[in-house]
C-alpha cells in the first residue's frame, strides 16, 4: 500500500490535539510537513505558507487544511492546482457557494476533496442512526453548550464574518442530526444572540423540521460554565434515545447501548486514505446549509459585549 504523504496547513489547537495523532495512527498515512506562520514540529519540514510548501517542500500527496475558514478556499485552490488531494476541516469554507468550483476542480483533476464532519465519526453515531431507523420519532432536542473561553481561547477569527461564532461547535450537532435522522431536515426559525462588539453569534436557538413535521429544537450557547453539554435527545415510540458527549455515548431510557473511546479523527483519516486511493470526493454540505439558513431566517438580538 502506497503511503499518503500529508502536510498539515495551519497548526493551531485542533491540528496539535487531533490531527497529528490521528495521522500517526492511520495505516497508509504519514505526516510529511507543516505549513504555519506560528508553529512547527521537531524533525518535520516547516514552511510559513502553503505557497512555500508547494514550491519548496518535500514530495507530498495531500494537504489537510486546518486554517480558519476565511482563508481556506484560496489554499484549497492552490493545492488542487498543484495536483494534491485536499482535506477541509469543518466548516469547509467561508460560504456554501464557494465550495462548488472546488468540487468541480477536484473532479476534473481526479483529486479528492474531502469536507469533513468529525462528529459523524463519533462511536455512538452509527448505532444511534440504526436504532432510530426502526422507530417512530416523536421529537428531537439538541443542547450544545460550552464555554468558549475554554475551547476556543484566543481564536479571534471565530467572531469574524464567516467564523460562525457558536455555530462552529453547533455545526457538529447538525452534522450528527443530519446523519442519524431518516429524512432531510430544514430550518423554520432562528433566534441569534450577537455580542455588541462581535460579528458572529454567541448563542442561537433553532427550530427545525422535516417533511413529516417532526419537531426539532436546538439550543447552542458559548456562555456555558460548569458542566458542558453536547447532547441530542430523541423521543420515540419505543423510548428516549440520548446521544451524549458529542456522540460518544448512546443510551435508551438510561441504559447505555453504545460507548467507546474517542477516535473521530482516526475515522476521518481512514476515510481520506480510502478516497485518495481512487480520487473520489466526499463533500456533503447539508450541515453548512442549515447554518446558512439559520443566518438567513434568524432574528438578531444584541447582547452584552464579549471580552475574553
Amino acid at each position: 500500500m502506497t503511503e499518503l504523504r500529508i502536510a498539515i496547513v495551519g497548526f493551531g489547537k485542533i491540528a496539535r490535539d487531533q490531527h497529528v495523532a490521528a495521522i500517526a495512527a492511520t495505516p497508509g498515512a504519514t505526516l510529511s510537513a507543516i505549513a504555519s506562520r506560528n508553529a512547527s514540529l521537531p524533525d518535520l519540514p516547516h514552511f510559513a505558507t502553503i505557497e512555500d510548501l508547494l514550491e519548496k517542500g518535500p514530495p507530498i500527496d495531500a494537504v489537510s487544511l486546518c486554517t480558519p475558514p476565511q482563508v481556506r478556499r484560496a489554499q484549497a485552490l492552490a493545492a488542487l492546482a498543484a495536483g494534491k488531494h485536499v482535506m477541509l476541516e469543518k466548516p469547509p469554507g467561508l460560504s456554501v457557494g464557494e465550495l462548488d468550483p472546488l468540487v468541480a476542480m477536484a473532479k476534473d483533476a481526479k483529486r479528492t476533496l474531502f469536507a469533513t464532519w468529525h462528529s459523524r465519526f463519533a462511536p455512538a453515531v452509527e448505532p444511534a442512526r440504526q436504532w432510530l431507523a426502526a422507530r417512530r420519532i416523536k421529537s428531537v432536542h439538541i443542547s450544545w453548550k460550552e464555554d468558549v473561553r475554554v475551547w476556543h481561547p484566543g481564536q479571534g477569527w471565530i467572531w469574524e464574518p464567516g467564523g460562525l461564532g457558536v455555530f462552529d461547535p453547533g455545526i457538529n450537532a447538525l452534522s450528527i442530526l443530519t446523519r442519524i435522522l431518516p429524512r432531510p431536515v430544514f430550518v423554520t426559525a432562528a433566534d441569534l444572540s450577537f455580542p455588541a462588539n462581535r460579528d458572529a453569534p454567541i448563542a442561537a436557538n433553532l427550530a427545525l423540521t422535516d417533511a413529516g413535521s417532526l419537531p426539532i429544537m436546538a439550543e447552542f450557547d458559548f456562555r456555558q460554565t460548569g458542566p458542558q453539554s453536547w447532547d441530542i435527545v430523541a423521543e420515540t415510540d419505543q423510548g428516549r434515545m440520548t446521544l451524549s458527549g458529542g456522540g460518544a455515548r448512546m443510551a435508551v431510557d438510561g441504559k447505555v447501548l453504545a460507548e467507546e473511546p474517542e477516535a473521530e479523527y482516526r475515522g476521518l483519516y481512514r476515510r481520506f486514505v480510502e478516497l485518495a486511493a481512487t480520487g473520489e470526493s466526499d463533500v456533503d454540505l447539508t450541515p453548512f446549509r442549515l447554518v446558512a439558513d439559520a443566518f438567513m431566517l434568524g432574528k438578531r438580538n444584541v447582547v452584552e459585549p464579549f471580552v475574553e
